[in-house]
């Protein structure tokens, strides 16, 4: 009876992680240095993401009833989660990143926005930029034609200042056409 007892907790604590996950991605970690498991662990906690290892029977119980279910499959040899309530494909990006250099680390399978994964699913997943940089990417793109304007508009007003200016204002006007009165 104690034995259940104790595990209720860690039960309850990953079950609480999952609940409102955007990403879960299961590893394998066998292997790593101590040194490797550190700068991992600090990578991941850098983007906002949780990071634990657990046995495998507590995930399997948290897992019962949720979308996780689809990774008990994956629930073989020691299993570290990664959980990213924020970023859907932070924790993969992460890890796969860290995955290059560190060899031993091994993708088993994920959760991203509800639907299941297995390793090269993930590795897929994690191409995809963050949210910033899509973001930022798409300001960019919307940045670009104005900064154009205003040089062109600058260029225009150090040729001849005012004048240069009110002379490109009707040619403007001639490139686009006024609306045609609709007939009656």
């Amino acid at each position: 009876m104690a034995k259940i007892e104790l595990k209720q907790p860690v039960v309850e604590e990953i079950s609480a992680n999952i609940k409102d996950a955007q990403s879960v991605v299961l590893v394998d970690y066998r292997g790593l240095t101590v040194e490797q498991d550190t700068k991992l662990r600090k990578e991941l906690r850098e983007a906002g993401i949780t990071y634990k290892v657990y046995k495998n029977t507590m995930m399997n119980f948290a897992f019962k009833g949720t979308d996780c279910e689809a990774l008990t499959q994956y629930l073989e040899g020691p299993s570290a989660i990664a959980i990213s309530t924020t970023d859907a494909t932070a924790p993969a990006r992460v890890i796969c990143k860290f995955a290059k250099d560190a060899s031993k680390l091994e993708v088993k399978g994920g959760i991203v926005e509800g639907i299941a994964y297995d390793a090269a699913g993930i590795a897929e997943i994690a191409k995809i930029p963050s949210r910033e940089e899509l973001l930022s990417k798409l300001f960019g793109s919307m940045q670009a034609p104005i900064a154009s304007f205003a040089r062109v508009m600058n260029q225009l007003a150090e040729k001849g200042g005012a004048s240069a200016a009110a002379e490109a204002a009707p040619a403007a006007e001639a490139v686009a056409p006024e609306e045609a009165p609709s007939a009656e």
